[in-house]
């Protein structure tokens, strides 16, 4: 078969990957300079920024890409381990190391909270449940009808799925502190604790099991790998190629119309584009039965992002104060409300929590030498907000970096060298993502699983999608696992 793969994200090179490994004709198209998506790498004054995902977890899920076409990971990419997973900063300075080291979780909970020590364990006991039925059994099966969900509702009902992120840790804790650092996670794929399914407490037993990686090079150096990867298996990667149109005949997608107006045909189309502005943009109105503007507009869709990218013509490791990690999360005074203000009301507030990411504790070659590199990303409220972050963006930037001076970066504007922002007008106007949503389609109960956008889809035979938008969702692990989802599908349906 001659397959189009809309957008080179991990989910559509992961398809790619998958396809074209099986004989299939693939062919990448991405509107972009880069493949990667919202894995994209700016460079820029010697420095290399990660545009976009930097936590990378089951990493076996990346070798199997690799071991299907008789490869090894190792020979295209240099996997490293992160430890801790993440230094969790409170507002009062202190700080949580979280790890897949049992111990010392133990002993940092202990001294936070001596009652909550045997509440964490059953925690971890309880997880593990939630991981072997949500992600082993079910990420990668495909959802495609309403009795798939229907056979699973008994297992959600006792693993308590029913129950928020939040609302479930704190059965088993009782200190705020340890029910943030054991809840945010879902922050990590455009979730809100306090409203997405307790299913997604998965994700702390999974980095448990696997571990937090980071690829060495920074995630683009994975990307590469995988386009290198696909590209010695025959598949072409076409950038600087944008989609205008899904070729629909007779109700099946036989190709694209370009915007320039070229076409390319092809048995069946892979779209990694965001799922909303695809059903949207992407087919003719008179095929969308299901997925009409209506319907789109009246689902949920996750928190937008600013990121800053910056580098620094000083050396922060081994400073005097807080010592930073390679993934540190700062969390502010307010962590349920904050959220409510980011999720609900649509207001962008005051404060902030934030994710900084410094990479070069673990990898020095991404900036010159004696010289930083970081980005810091503050979670803000989608385009459904109405602010214009066109006059919002440097004030909210502001007021970042003189928190991060104050707090744990002393003197950095005297030593900023190298700068780049993002805010949702890129997520809407480069990404195309619906409202600018950094996730996609948001992770609550009623849009999971068969109740989420289909891998294959219901508007049009031939087209699938893979990306954070469909099942399972976002995250490197979900993304990857949508990818196995549509190669299944495409192989039951017409095999190579």
């Amino acid at each position: 078969m001659r397959i189009i793969v809309i957008g080179s994200g991990f989910g559509g090179l992961g398809a790619a990957v998958r396809l074209q490994t099986r004989g299939h004709e693939v062919i990448v198209l991405d509107k972009r300079d880069k493949p990667g998506g919202r894995a994209y790498v700016y460079e820029q004054d010697g420095f290399k920024f990660d545009g976009g995902p930097t936590v990378i977890t089951a990493p076996f899920m990346i070798d199997e890409l690799f071991s299907n076409a008789g490869r090894q990971t190792s020979d295209y990419v240099t996997m490293l381990p992160v430890t801790p997973f993440y230094r969790i900063f409170f507002h009062n300075g202190e700080h949580f190391d979280y790890s897949d080291d049992l111990a010392a979780m133990v002993r940092q909970i202990r001294a936070i909270n001596p009652d909550d020590v045997d509440g964490y364990l059953e925690f971890v006991r309880r997880a593990e449940k939630i991981f072997n039925k949500g992600f082993v059994e079910l990420a990668d099966q495909p959802f495609l009808k309403a009795s798939d969900m229907l056979k699973i509702v008994p297992d959600m009902m006792r693993l308590e799925s029913y129950r928020t992120v939040y609302g479930f840790v704190s059965k088993f804790v009782q200190d705020e502190r340890l029910r943030q650092i054991l809840s945010f996670h879902p922050l990590l794929v455009g979730g809100n604790p306090f409203q997405t399914t307790s299913i997604y407490t998965l994700i702390n037993f999974l980095e448990r099991k696997w571990g937090v990686w980071f690829a060495k090079g920074g995630t683009g150096a994975l990307v590469q790998g995988l386009v290198r990867l696909f590209e010695e298996l025959g598949g072409q990667m076409q950038l600087n190629t944008e989609v205008g149109e899904i070729i629909v005949e007779q109700g099946r997608a036989v190709g694209v119309r370009l915007t320039d107006g070229r076409e390319l045909r092809a048995d069946a189309v892979v779209c990694n584009g965001e799922v909303a502005f695809a059903y949207q943009h992407l087919l003719p109105k008179p095929l969308r039965r299901k997925y009409t503007d209506k319907r789109l507009a009246r689902m949920r869709y996750s928190m937008s992002l600013v990121v800053i990218y910056f580098g620094t013509d000083r050396l922060y490791r081994g400073q005097d104060g807080p010592k930073l990690a390679h993934h540190d999360i700062i969390l502010g005074p307010r962590y349920g409300p904050l959220l409510d203000d980011i999720f609900t009301t649509k207001k962008v507030a005051d404060d902030f929590s934030l994710y900084l990411h410094m990479p070069t504790l673990t990898d020095p070659s991404l900036a010159p030498e004696g010289c930083e590199a970081f980005y810091v990303l503050s979670p803000v409220p989608h385009l459904g907000s109405g602010t214009d972050w066109r006059s919002a963006a440097r004030p909210y930037r502001d007021r970042i970096m003189h928190f991060l001076e104050q707090n744990y970066l002393p003197d950095l504007s005297k030593h900023i060298v190298s700068e780049h922002m993002i805010t949702p007008l890129h997520f809407h106007e480069t990404l195309n993502s619906y409202l600018g949503s950094a996730f996609s389609v948001e992770p609550i109960l009623t849009q999971s699983a068969w109740f989420r956008p289909h891998n294959r889809s219901e508007e049009v035979d031939g087209l699938y999608f893979v990306g954070a938008g469909t099942h399972p969702g976002a995250g490197l692990p979900g993304v990857l696992s949508s990818a196995k989802i549509v190669d299944d599908l495409i192989g039951a349906a017409v095999p190579a």
